[in-house]
């Protein structure tokens, strides 16, 4: 019987991609969203925040008994106060004036559309403004799992970390996040389109960093076509 070959980084896609995807979710098997909130009012907020910003920060202006949390509760709130009194409450986060018309445009849609709860389906998640698939797919996966897991428009969360990282191990070649997920959504099985979202994140942050990539300590460096070791 003829031996099986050897993984390379040369190696079909199809071949590597199993092999990168187990050992990745065994170097970070806690890897889960580091945004504080208890609601998915909250996890939408804290998502729109995030953009540009450290998770650290955000939850730095969200939690506690002076934090954003505790004097917005319901979508109302958010469209009680005027829109510069909100944009000075996230200031810290950056972006503040786009993402406190956000904020407010979904809390608005939130109230007049979805009876005041933020809907649970992608479908309607993306109407809201300020919320395209990747915010939408956090909000679903954390807010909603069961949902999520019967969802048919249910996908991948490209952020920074995840484009870059699918980019280095040649997952995808494109730059668009919807080309990319789609890419995505093909390699990886569907019961991990969730999950591993946030392996690519952890593995980002902690080693395949912009610009430079700790290769010499990455799990997966002996199949990376984009590996410096």
């Amino acid at each position: 019987m003829p031996a099986t070959p050897r993984l390379s980084r040369d190696s079909p896609l199809d071949q590597r991609a199993p092999v990168i995807i187990r050992r990745l979710k065994k170097a970070y098997p806690e890897a889960r969203v580091a945004l504080k909130f208890t609601n998915p009012l909250e996890m939408l907020v804290a998502t729109i925040l995030s953009a540009q910003c450290t998770d650290e920060r955000v939850n730095m202006v969200t939690q506690g008994p002076d934090g954003l949390f505790a004097k917005y509760r319901t979508p109302q709130d958010y469209l009680n106060v005027a829109e510069e009194e909100l944009a000075n409450d996230i200031r810290p986060t950056g972006f503040f004036n786009n993402k406190a018309r956000s904020i407010r445009g979904a809390s608005r849609k939130i109230v007049e559309g979805y009876g005041g709860e933020v809907p649970q389906t992608m479908a309607e998640l993306i109407t809201l403004p300020g919320v395209a698939r990747k915010t939408a797919n956090i909000v679903q996966g954390n807010s909603y799992p069961r949902r999520r897991r019967t969802d048919p428009d249910a996908g991948v969360a490209v952020d920074t970390h995840v484009r870059r990282v699918s980019q280095r191990l040649g997952f995808t070649r494109e730059h668009d996040p919807d080309k990319i997920e789609r890419d995505l959504m093909k390699i990886i099985p569907r019961d991990g389109w969730f999950g591993f979202t946030y392996v690519l994140i952890e593995h980002g942050r902690q080693v395949c960093k912009a610009p430079v990539p700790r290769c010499e300590v990455c799990p997966v460096n002996d199949l990376c076509p984009s590996s410096r070791v």
